[in-house]
């Protein structure tokens, strides 16, 4: 026969089993360029919902030897990092490790498909290989995700179709990629970092913000050494989607 205090000890021993933890789910932080100014912060109301490495190319136009470079769209694969970020309970990286993540992918080869007579380049009409994850050496396979291109009418877009998520979106704001950025392997600069909102064209699909931040490469040659015409530029970077 069990006593009254075995009964009650054991009653305590049941609702201290089903207690909650109410541990708050672990969110990253988006990073700071460490300027001057920073990129302004999304919304309270909008949450995470990816953190992508685009390996890619920018592309430029040339008028002639004399102008400016123009940008002229970007495509890129788009690789799922998001369990990887630092502080992530059981899967998160090193902090320092994470850093590396997109000069280490500028040093892996494009794998979009070439144009025909150009060194980065890629085919204007099929541009995108077959989707396969991202095997770098030293990291963790990291899953394909989607694709980054401009769409007709020159309106960026990123189709993550792994997760059925889709962003049209415009700039919002920009600030310079810090001083000690990657430069690419043509040494021309990093990309600014982005905040980039919902276009408006009802495109987009669980996605309202985009932001570009740990940029390595992607600035335009200068035209007279470029000559004149579209010249492409490879780029890594991290695309926060929210």
């Amino acid at each position: 026969m069990f006593s009254v205090k075995t009964l009650f000890l054991a009653a305590m021993a049941t609702v201290a089993y089903a207690a909650p933890t109410c541990q708050p789910a672990f969110v990253p932080t988006l990073p700071k360029c460490g300027g001057a100014r920073e990129l302004p912060p999304p919304p309270p109301s909008l949450t995470l919902k990816k953190i992508a490495v685009g390996h890619g190319i920018q592309n430029y136009t040339c008028v002639d030897t004399s102008s400016s470079p123009k940008a002229d769209g970007a495509v890129a694969i788009l690789y799922d990092v998001t369990r990887f970020a630092p502080g992530t309970p059981k899967t998160g990286l090193a902090q320092a490790l994470w850093d590396k993540i997109p000069s280490a992918l500028l040093l892996k080869p494009l794998t979009l498909k070439k144009l025909a007579g150009t060194k980065y380049g890629a085919d204007a009409t099929k541009p995108f290989p077959k989707e396969e994850d991202l095997k770098l050496l030293g990291f963790p396979v990291a899953e394909f995700l989607g694709h980054h291109y401009f769409d007709s009418t020159s309106t960026p877009m990123f189709d993550l179709n792994r997760v059925g998520l889709k962003a049209s979106v415009i700039k919002l704001d920009a600030v310079d990629a810090p001083a000690n950025a990657d430069k690419g392997p043509l040494k021309t600069g990093a990309v600014a970092w982005l905040q980039l909102g919902e276009s408006g064209k009802g495109l987009s699909s669980g996605l309202t913000q985009v932001y570009r931040v740990v940029t390595a490469g992607g600035v335009g040659l200068k035209c007279d050494v470029a000559g004149a015409g579209v010249h492409s530029v490879p780029y890594t970077t991290f695309y926060w989607f929210f």
